[in-house]
């Protein structure tokens, strides 16, 4: 799992993951790339386009075909300038150390410094000009931040903030217009959440930019300046839109998820509109079922029946907090789902520690969240989670398969000592303990660890998942044991028996008891029996898909035990110490044309039974 970006911190969790039903997801960097590009900036005078893409400063602002340098349009040299000084990110351009752009900060604040130098700012010159003082911080609440800026009379706000939208909005009275601050109507309001909501639609991310300026008591004296102070009376300057492309696996990996039965439910910090956008674009969500988009505010008045209600459809979850997050979760347990969960962040932890599987970001997670998780992934990648739960579900049928092999040899192991019981001692025991040891303690052991490094199964995701209260020993695995292989194992080692028997002139009552005729039809009965788990490990390989795929000779450690298995018989057959301490015989050529047959009749057989199980399931 490791080798695909999956690094499991608790064993156990590996067989959970095989029987998730649900996956949580955050959508930055999860199922999108985290590489954000600022694509489009709007005014209440103008809506521009950006071209380029990434952290290189190659590209330009245009309104139509004509480029704009923003020292000629004073709303969007502010939009720009506050944009700019609200970023708390840095880019490391590429170097000895560093082979391409590296982030230092968050992705979605790295990208305003490179729209910043497209527009014509030098961001280097522009925050030695204006120093920052102090900072309001982003929280999950209010959704902004804010900095607070040395006075400077060349511009016209000290202040900058940046936040959602309608969020930001609601904090502003006037506005920026053809570069004059103008009351923010409410025709105006409007204007701007139009645009907002059209960019959401087409499922990208819009960030609100505002300012104003301080009164000069509250700019001498910043212990004044708290958020209820200083986050009022804005000036609304623009916004800036910006893209975060889904990563490009995703969406397959969602189908894989949905032919699995496993729910994928996005918990995100974005605008409702932006994360139902996205859900629908990248297929996480059915496409012919109505879709819920429950914001916090939508869910804090929700009661637990209300919302589990919601939860038995497709649903999105946006504007969330990491508490909102955990009642989630702590919902869908109460419903008997198990659950997977992402988070990054120290305030996620509480709902990596509830859920069923917590998986942390290996990139950009903190250490608390990667101390509470389960699971870590080393490139913060959705499909890792998927790549995990196959691997889970592989880990889980691997020892069930492994189990099934070892179990069914059981049965024509035990069967000449009933036969010797029912028969009074008629029937001589047609295996020795120390021949029973060679079966169970040699032949076996190497391909039994085979099977335990089988890929998972063509199909495996296409099953529901596994309820956790299912047994690993169940009546299933029984039957296909011993009144399957187990059986056709025993009807084969017990007519090679008596076959022998006969061949030497033996018949029941009269069978052979001691000296070379016994010892020879012993030995038939062993090698049999080693021959029928030659077929077996090949046929429990794979359960419902035929064995005669390009996969067969992948793993190479079942070839090594039945290589071994044959060698160790021949060993026990023609060695004489060995031969005396497991009471073998040499066998003759007829012998081994009949044992060889035998793989080929297990195998043939039970590909008939695959062929009608797959028919069946059709």
């Amino acid at each position: 799992m490791a080798k695909k970006n999956a690094l499991v911190k608790r064993l156990s969790s590996v067989e959970t993951l095989g029987s998730a039903s649900v996956i949580c997801s955050d959508k930055t960097g999860t199922l999108t790339q985290n590489q954000m590009t600022v694509t489009h900036l709007w005014t209440l005078n103008h809506s521009y386009e950006v071209t380029g893409q990434g952290y290189q400063a190659k590209g330009h602002i245009h309104i139509g075909p004509t480029q704009i340098d923003a020292h000629h349009d004073q709303t969007l040299f502010e939009l720009l300038r506050a944009d700019l000084l609200v970023d708390n990110a840095r880019i490391v351009t590429p170097d000895e150390h560093h082979q391409r752009y590296t982030i230092l900060g968050d992705p979605t604040e790295a990208c305003l410094e490179v729209v910043a130098e497209k527009g014509g700012l030098d961001p280097k010159a522009e925050r030695q000009a204006t120093p920052r003082i102090k900072e309001l911080p982003f929280d999950s609440d209010r959704k902004m931040m804010t900095v607070i800026l040395k006075s400077d009379a060349q511009h016209q706000f000290n202040v900058a903030t940046k936040g959602a939208p309608n969020r930001v909005i609601e904090q502003c009275s006037t506005c920026l217009l053809n570069g004059q601050v103008v009351p923010l109507t409410a025709e105006l309001k409007q204007q701007v959440m139009d645009a907002n909501n059209g960019y959401a639609r087409r499922g990208l991310r819009v960030l609100a930019v505002a300012g104003r300026r301080l009164p000069d008591e509250m700019d001498n004296d910043l212990s004044q300046a708290t958020i209820k102070t200083v986050e009022k009376d804005l000036t609304f300057i623009g916004l800036s839109v910006m893209v975060d492309p889904p990563r490009e696996e995703v969406r397959k990996s969602a189908e894989s998820c949905h032919r699995a039965h496993i729910k994928i439910i996005m918990i995100t910090g974005d605008y409702g509109l932006t994360a139902k956008s996205i859900a629908q674009n990248i297929g996480i969500v059915d496409p012919h079922k109505p879709l819920a988009v429950v914001t916090g505010p939508e869910l804090k008045k929700m009661s637990d029946d209300e919302l589990k209600e919601k939860l038995k459809g497709e649903i999105v979850f946006a504007r969330m907090t990491p508490e909102q997050k955990y009642r989630v979760v702590h919902t869908l347990q109460s419903m008997g789902e198990v659950i997977a969960v992402t988070g990054d962040g120290v305030n996620d932890a509480p709902a990596l520690k509830k859920a069923d599987i917590g998986v942390a970001m290996g990139l950009t997670g903190t250490d608390v969240a990667k101390e509470a998780a389960d699971m870590i992934l080393t490139d913060d990648n959705f499909a890792s989670i998927v790549a995990a739960i196959r691997e889970g579900r592989g880990v889980y049928a691997n020892i069930r398969k492994f189990l099934l092999y070892i179990l069914n040899s059981n049965e024509p192991e035990a069967l000449p000592s009933v036969l010797f019981l029912l028969s009074g001692g008629t029937i001589p025991l047609a295996l020795s303990v120390m021949q029973i040891l060679s079966v169970d303690l040699g032949t076996d052991l190497i391909p039994a660890i085979g099977l335990g490094k089988e890929n998972a199964e063509k199909g495996v995701m296409d099953q529901p998942p596994r309820s956790p209260k299912s047994h690993l020993i169940n009546k299933n695995l029984l039957l296909k044991a011993f009144a399957w292989y187990g059986l056709l194992a025993s009807i084969i080692s017990t007519a090679a028996y008596f076959a022998d028997n006969y061949w030497n002139g033996h018949v029941w009552p009269n069978l052979a008891s001691s000296g070379l005729d016994y010892s020879q039809a012993t030995t038939m009965t062993l090698a049999a029996i080693i021959f029928c788990q030659i077929a077996a490990v090949l046929n429990i390989r794979y359960q419902r898909n035929t064995m005669f795929n390009k996969h067969f000779w992948d793993n190479s450690m079942i070839f090594i035990g039945i290589l071994f298995e044959i060698i160790l018989l021949l060993c026990i057959c023609n060695v004489p110490f060995l031969r005396s301490v497991f009471g073998t015989a040499p066998l003759l050529g007829h012998h081994w044309i009949i044992l060889a047959c035998i793989p080929f009749v297990l195998i043939a057989v039970d590909e008939l039974r695959k062929v009608i199980l797959r028919h069946w399931h059709k």
